[in-house]
Protein backbone atom coordinates (compact mmCIF):
# COMPACT_ATOMS: atom_id res chain seq x y z
CA UNK A 1 0.00 0.00 0.00
CA UNK A 2 1.30 3.27 -1.59
CA UNK A 3 1.18 5.91 1.88
CA UNK A 4 -0.08 9.57 1.07
CA UNK A 5 2.71 11.17 3.41
CA UNK A 6 4.58 13.79 1.44
CA UNK A 7 7.09 13.57 4.10
CA UNK A 8 7.31 9.35 2.76
CA UNK A 9 7.01 10.11 -0.36
CA UNK A 10 9.68 12.67 -1.12
CA UNK A 11 12.41 9.99 1.40
CA UNK A 12 11.28 7.45 -1.36
CA UNK A 13 12.14 9.80 -3.44
CA UNK A 14 15.49 10.25 -2.07
CA UNK A 15 16.80 9.80 1.50
CA UNK A 16 17.65 13.36 1.45
CA UNK A 17 14.89 15.45 0.15
CA UNK A 18 13.40 16.32 3.36
CA UNK A 19 16.54 17.57 4.46
CA UNK A 20 17.29 19.73 1.57
CA UNK A 21 13.85 20.94 1.01
CA UNK A 22 13.85 21.75 5.24
CA UNK A 23 17.31 24.18 4.89
CA UNK A 24 16.10 25.79 1.83
CA UNK A 25 13.31 26.74 4.03
CA UNK A 26 15.01 27.75 6.71
CA UNK A 27 17.50 29.55 4.23
CA UNK A 28 14.51 31.95 3.35
CA UNK A 29 14.23 33.23 6.90
CA UNK A 30 18.09 34.61 6.28
CA UNK A 31 17.15 35.71 2.76
CA UNK A 32 14.26 37.91 4.47
CA UNK A 33 17.02 39.86 6.73
CA UNK A 34 18.05 41.57 3.93
CA UNK A 35 14.88 43.99 3.02
CA UNK A 36 14.07 43.58 6.23
CA UNK A 37 17.37 45.26 7.54
CA UNK A 38 16.76 47.93 4.40
CA UNK A 39 13.67 49.06 6.03
CA UNK A 40 14.82 49.41 9.75
CA UNK A 41 17.70 51.61 8.07
CA UNK A 42 15.10 53.64 6.40
CA UNK A 43 12.70 53.91 9.43
CA UNK A 44 9.66 52.02 7.69
CA UNK A 45 8.52 49.95 10.67
CA UNK A 46 5.37 49.42 8.87
CA UNK A 47 7.50 47.43 6.02
CA UNK A 48 9.81 46.23 8.61
CA UNK A 49 6.71 44.59 10.80
CA UNK A 50 5.60 42.75 7.43
CA UNK A 51 8.82 41.29 6.87
CA UNK A 52 9.65 40.15 9.93
CA UNK A 53 5.54 38.57 9.92
CA UNK A 54 7.30 36.66 6.95
CA UNK A 55 10.34 35.26 8.69
CA UNK A 56 8.32 34.70 11.50
CA UNK A 57 6.24 32.24 9.32
CA UNK A 58 8.89 30.57 7.72
CA UNK A 59 10.17 29.85 10.53
CA UNK A 60 6.93 28.01 11.38
CA UNK A 61 6.92 26.40 8.50
CA UNK A 62 10.59 25.02 8.56
CA UNK A 63 9.79 24.05 12.20
CA UNK A 64 6.90 22.11 10.64
CA UNK A 65 9.05 20.60 8.62
CA UNK A 66 11.54 19.16 11.15
CA UNK A 67 8.54 17.92 13.11
CA UNK A 68 7.46 15.76 10.44
CA UNK A 69 11.11 14.69 9.06
CA UNK A 70 11.75 13.33 13.09
CA UNK A 71 8.09 11.92 12.89
CA UNK A 72 8.94 10.02 9.10
CA UNK A 73 12.67 9.64 9.55
CA UNK A 74 13.46 5.84 8.38
CA UNK A 75 15.62 3.91 10.59
CA UNK A 76 19.24 3.34 9.92
CA UNK A 77 18.57 -0.48 7.75
CA UNK A 78 16.98 2.17 5.42
CA UNK A 79 19.14 4.90 5.37
CA UNK A 80 22.83 5.05 3.40
CA UNK A 81 24.01 7.18 6.69
CA UNK A 82 23.45 7.34 9.86
CA UNK A 83 19.61 8.19 11.43
CA UNK A 84 21.45 10.17 14.36
CA UNK A 85 23.92 11.92 12.26
CA UNK A 86 20.73 13.53 9.98
CA UNK A 87 19.10 14.23 13.29
CA UNK A 88 21.75 16.23 14.41
CA UNK A 89 22.49 18.24 10.32
CA UNK A 90 18.47 18.98 10.89
CA UNK A 91 18.91 20.60 14.40
CA UNK A 92 21.45 22.72 13.47
CA UNK A 93 19.90 23.82 9.99
CA UNK A 94 16.55 24.31 12.06
CA UNK A 95 18.95 26.88 13.91
CA UNK A 96 18.99 29.52 10.81
CA UNK A 97 15.91 30.08 10.37
CA UNK A 98 15.43 30.42 14.72
CA UNK A 99 18.15 32.95 14.44
CA UNK A 100 16.46 35.23 11.76
CA UNK A 101 13.31 35.16 13.63
CA UNK A 102 15.44 36.63 16.76
CA UNK A 103 16.72 39.14 14.81
CA UNK A 104 14.44 40.92 13.18
CA UNK A 105 12.08 39.95 16.33
CA UNK A 106 14.78 42.64 18.36
CA UNK A 107 15.57 45.10 16.38
CA UNK A 108 11.88 45.30 15.48
CA UNK A 109 10.40 45.09 19.34
CA UNK A 110 12.66 47.76 19.91
CA UNK A 111 13.03 49.44 16.76
CA UNK A 112 16.40 49.78 16.81
CA UNK A 113 18.55 52.90 15.25
CA UNK A 114 21.56 51.74 13.83
CA UNK A 115 24.29 54.61 13.75
CA UNK A 116 24.83 55.93 10.32
CA UNK A 117 28.87 55.25 10.75
CA UNK A 118 28.09 51.64 11.15
CA UNK A 119 25.29 50.93 8.68
CA UNK A 120 26.91 50.27 5.54
CA UNK A 121 29.32 47.18 7.45
CA UNK A 122 26.47 45.88 8.80
CA UNK A 123 25.16 45.71 5.37
CA UNK A 124 27.93 43.65 4.13
CA UNK A 125 27.92 41.87 6.95
CA UNK A 126 24.64 40.05 6.94
CA UNK A 127 25.06 40.08 2.92
CA UNK A 128 28.20 37.95 3.74
CA UNK A 129 26.13 35.77 6.70
CA UNK A 130 23.38 35.44 3.94
CA UNK A 131 26.00 34.23 1.04
CA UNK A 132 27.41 31.63 3.44
CA UNK A 133 24.00 30.15 4.29
CA UNK A 134 22.82 30.23 0.54
CA UNK A 135 26.93 28.03 0.28
CA UNK A 136 25.91 25.80 2.48
CA UNK A 137 22.52 24.71 0.59
CA UNK A 138 24.38 24.19 -2.26
CA UNK A 139 26.60 21.79 -0.07
CA UNK A 140 23.85 20.06 0.93
CA UNK A 141 21.94 19.75 -2.42
CA UNK A 142 25.25 17.57 -3.82
CA UNK A 143 24.06 14.85 -1.69
CA UNK A 144 21.71 13.20 -3.99
CA UNK A 145 24.99 13.24 -6.18
CA UNK A 146 27.49 11.78 -3.54
CA UNK A 147 24.79 8.93 -2.79
CA UNK A 148 24.97 7.83 -6.49
CA UNK A 149 28.35 7.89 -6.47
CA UNK A 150 28.50 5.63 -3.23
CA UNK A 151 30.11 8.65 -1.84
CA UNK A 152 33.01 7.94 -3.73
CA UNK A 153 35.10 9.37 -6.49
CA UNK A 154 34.70 12.20 -8.54
CA UNK A 155 31.12 13.81 -6.36
CA UNK A 156 33.66 13.92 -3.40
CA UNK A 157 36.28 15.97 -4.62
CA UNK A 158 33.34 18.34 -5.48
CA UNK A 159 31.33 18.27 -2.35
CA UNK A 160 34.85 18.85 -0.89
CA UNK A 161 35.16 21.93 -3.00
CA UNK A 162 31.62 23.12 -1.59
CA UNK A 163 32.76 23.21 1.42
CA UNK A 164 36.03 24.52 1.09
CA UNK A 165 34.23 27.57 0.05
CA UNK A 166 31.79 27.43 2.61
CA UNK A 167 34.56 27.52 4.89
CA UNK A 168 36.50 30.66 3.15
CA UNK A 169 33.06 32.59 3.12
CA UNK A 170 32.33 31.95 6.61
CA UNK A 171 36.12 33.22 7.26
CA UNK A 172 36.02 36.52 5.38
CA UNK A 173 32.32 37.06 7.03
CA UNK A 174 34.46 36.36 10.85
CA UNK A 175 36.88 38.99 9.25
CA UNK A 176 33.60 41.44 8.62
CA UNK A 177 32.36 40.49 12.12
CA UNK A 178 35.84 41.92 13.71
CA UNK A 179 35.98 45.20 11.85
CA UNK A 180 32.38 45.67 12.47
CA UNK A 181 32.78 45.30 16.17
CA UNK A 182 36.64 47.70 16.11
CA UNK A 183 34.09 50.57 14.33
CA UNK A 184 31.33 50.18 16.81
CA UNK A 185 33.99 50.16 19.65
CA UNK A 186 35.01 53.31 17.74
CA UNK A 187 31.85 55.07 18.58
CA UNK A 188 30.16 53.79 21.23
CA UNK A 189 30.21 56.21 23.78
CA UNK A 190 28.57 58.34 22.14
CA UNK A 191 25.22 55.72 21.98
CA UNK A 192 22.92 54.66 24.89
CA UNK A 193 24.92 52.12 26.86
CA UNK A 194 21.51 49.64 26.43
CA UNK A 195 21.57 50.05 22.55
CA UNK A 196 25.67 49.12 22.43
CA UNK A 197 24.29 46.38 23.92
CA UNK A 198 21.57 45.10 22.11
CA UNK A 199 23.93 46.27 18.74
CA UNK A 200 26.66 44.11 19.67
CA UNK A 201 23.70 41.34 20.39
CA UNK A 202 22.63 41.57 16.70
CA UNK A 203 26.29 41.48 15.49
CA UNK A 204 26.62 38.12 17.36
CA UNK A 205 23.52 36.82 15.75
CA UNK A 206 24.07 38.20 12.31
CA UNK A 207 27.40 36.31 12.83
CA UNK A 208 25.78 32.80 13.86
CA UNK A 209 23.97 32.42 10.72
CA UNK A 210 26.94 32.24 8.53
CA UNK A 211 28.38 30.04 12.07
CA UNK A 212 25.63 28.08 11.51
CA UNK A 213 25.59 27.31 7.88
CA UNK A 214 29.37 26.09 8.15
CA UNK A 215 28.46 23.70 11.09
CA UNK A 216 26.25 22.11 8.41
CA UNK A 217 29.17 21.89 6.22
CA UNK A 218 30.79 20.01 8.90
CA UNK A 219 28.42 17.83 9.23
CA UNK A 220 28.21 16.98 5.47
CA UNK A 221 32.15 16.53 6.15
CA UNK A 222 31.27 13.64 8.81
CA UNK A 223 29.04 12.34 5.91
CA UNK A 224 31.51 11.91 3.47
CA UNK A 225 34.05 10.82 6.38
CA UNK A 226 31.77 7.50 6.92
Amino acid sequence: MVSNNPILKMFARSPFKPMQEHFTKSQQAAVALKPFLQAVLNNDWQTAKTIQHCIAVIEGEADEMKRDIRQNLPGNLFLPVPRGDLLDLLRVQDKVANRAKDISGMMLGRQMQIPQAIQAELVDFLDTSIQTTAQAVIALNELDELLAAGFRGHEVKIAEKLIDELDRLEHVNDEHERALRNSLFSIERDIYPVDVIFLYRIIDDIGDLANYAQHVGSRLQLLLAR
